[in-house]
């Protein structure tokens, strides 16, 4: 079972990060500002599920825990589209650019775990 509900999760965790891309896309030239932004959001939605196993809210390893983390927010963060779009930024002259998404992708997503997890025994 738990292995479904990581599928369903994934596959809604996709879904969300694909329709957070087409929203931003027109709004940003070369940015990849869907892809940082859906990085960003996952890591703060597995802060919070963290914490809430923490709190006994949700139970370490359940189907919902598993459903939560690693499907929905494994299918909403995205490292290999970052890669890629960091790759395609460079390929394309756009150094400073890919600098700066790397910078700011994995910063923002260091700080949002800071913030949210800074008081948890977990991490």
């Amino acid at each position: 079972m738990n292995w479904l509900a990581i599928f369903i999760g994934g596959g809604l965790g996709s879904v969300m990060r694909y329709g957070l891309s087409m929203m931003l896309k027109d709004k940003f030239d070369a940015w990849p500002a869907g892809t940082m932004l859906s990085n960003v959001l996952a890591t703060g939605l597995l802060a919070l599920f963290v914490w809430m196993i923490g709190a006994k809210m949700i139970q370490n390893q359940s189907t919902l825990a598993l459903f939560l983390m690693v499907g929905l927010c494994g299918g909403f963060s995205t490292f290999s589209t970052f890669s890629l779009e960091t790759f395609s930024l460079l390929r394309n002259g756009f150094i400073g650019l890919a600098i700066l998404n790397v910078l700011v992708s994995i910063g923002l997503c260091l700080l949002v775990l800071f913030i949210l997890l800074r008081k948890s025994s977990l991490v």
